[in-house]
């Protein structure tokens, strides 16, 4: 901690442990006192490395917070998407008679694989439905 300035001078009180400390790390690190001192002082007013890492990670929680926080969101969505599909499509389809139903049944792999391939391209192509959907809707708008 050398420097071209003019040192202060200061006056401490210490504890007569903590001086022997300090004579003793001083003297074999073949330094003085002053300079053992002013270095130990300077590295308590500046953050240390434990301090810079808490940082990183708490920076870093940060980010995984909002990440959480957006799947939360996405999440949320899927689970009413599929509530009001499942909703709407009990309320308007009828049930059917058992000869139409085994035609219906026979032809459900047919649709589910059309379905799988819509969704296919969907994904691949996007707009995603989660930036389709706006987060300032009102509560009260729609139910």
């Amino acid at each position: 901690m050398t420097s071209s300035r003019k040192k202060t001078k200061i006056s401490v009180y210490l504890d007569p442990e903590v001086m022997q400390m300090l004579a003793e790390f001083a003297a074999r690190r073949d330094r003085s006192q002053s300079m053992v001192a002013e270095a130990a002082i300077a590295s308590f007013l500046t953050p240390d490395d434990a301090e810079r890492r808490d940082a990183v990670l708490a920076r870093r929680l940060d980010q995984i917070d909002r990440r959480i926080t957006r799947l939360e969101r996405d999440v949320g969505i899927s689970v009413e998407s599929l509530a009001v599909f499942i909703r709407f499509w009990l309320a308007t389809t009828p049930a059917l008679p058992e000869p139409a139903a085994k035609a219906a049944r026979a032809k459900a792999g047919e649709r589910y694989e059309a379905f799988i391939s819509a969704l296919g391209r969907r994904l691949a192509q996007g707009p995603k439905l989660r930036q389709e959907v706006s987060e300032d809707v009102e509560v009260g708008a729609g139910g």
